[in-house]
């Protein structure tokens, strides 16, 4: 079901809600990609109802007047204005990717109202980490004998050398999957038309983090916070989800065996099992 919802400047935000019982929010990446690539999140609506919000300028949300709003932390304001829509007490939270950063900048900023707090795969920029290249090595290293390695490993090394192309991103998309498979290769070729290229430019823009803010926060969390990541994910190495989880007192770390930036894609049953378990 589609449904709209105003933002604080008057921006008509669009939201999808899919299957049933207590609402948990779930923030979609890219940065600034339409939701639609979350799809239903391996039938994590078996569990709950999952609204699903398009960011403002993707998806059917509307385009704002003052861009600026494009920027991580204004963001948040749309997320307290869902929940007042929602009329919700408090939220529970699932960030992906870049969703995360909003994600943990509503805690920082809402700490009251966020419930349960799940971040799958997630950035680490709200909170100033960056993957390291032997992270980063950790889990292309063990892709060696896939087909399509060589042309992916070489484009990778382009990227980080700053000579990266056009067809960059698309070489090393392989990496972001467990599976490079057909399925795969479907949702990594709708990106280009579901991504905001203004908007995401601006999402990390300058002021756009806080990191100190946004530690000393979590060092203070006393929610549940489960950080998924994926164990054959280039973008959020585990190694780099673990450092996050040093920052947030009593969070579950689990690490999905074969999976990706997009675990539901790559056990979709797995992936609903360590939810279901940690939504309760």
């Amino acid at each position: 079901m589609l449904s709209t919802f105003a933002a604080p400047d008057g921006t008509t935000l669009a939201y999808r809600a899919l299957g049933g019982g207590t609402p948990l929010v779930c923030l979609p990446g890219g940065p600034m990609r339409d939701s639609a690539y979350l799809g239903d999140l391996g039938g994590l609506g078996a569990h709950r109802t999952l609204v699903i919000p398009d960011q403002r300028g993707t998806g059917r949300s509307g385009m704002p007047t003052d861009t600026s709003s494009y920027r991580c932390d204004r963001l948040v304001s749309d997320v307290e204005a869902l929940r007042e829509h929602l009329e919700l007490d408090r939220l529970d939270l699932l960030g992906h990717s870049a969703g995360a950063n909003v994600a943990l900048q509503y805690a920082t900023r809402h700490p009251e109202r966020v419930g349960r707090l799940a971040l799958v795969t997630p950035s680490t920029r709200a909170v100033g980490l960056a993957a390291t290249a032997t992270l980063r090595q950790e889990v292309t290293r063990v892709r060696a004998g896939e087909p399509w390695f060589p042309a992916a490993a070489a484009a990778l090394d382009s990227l980080v050398a700053g000579r990266s192309t056009a067809d960059t991103w698309r070489d090393i998309a392989p990496f972001f999957y467990g599976r490079w498979d057909a399925a795969a290769r479907a949702h990594q070729a709708a990106e280009t038309g579901q991504r905001n290229q203004e908007a995401a430019q601006i999402f990390g823009a300058d002021g756009a983090f806080d990191p100190p803010a946004a530690r000393t926060a979590l060092a203070e969390h006393s929610g549940p916070v489960l950080l998924l990541a994926g164990e054959l994910d280039l973008g959020a190495p585990p190694g780099l989800v673990a450092q996050l989880g040093g920052l947030v007192p009593g969070s579950q770390l689990v690490v999905q065996p074969g999976a990706g930036h997009y675990p539901w894609l790559d056990d979709a049953e797995a992936f609903r099992t360590t939810l279901a378990a940690f939504l309760g």
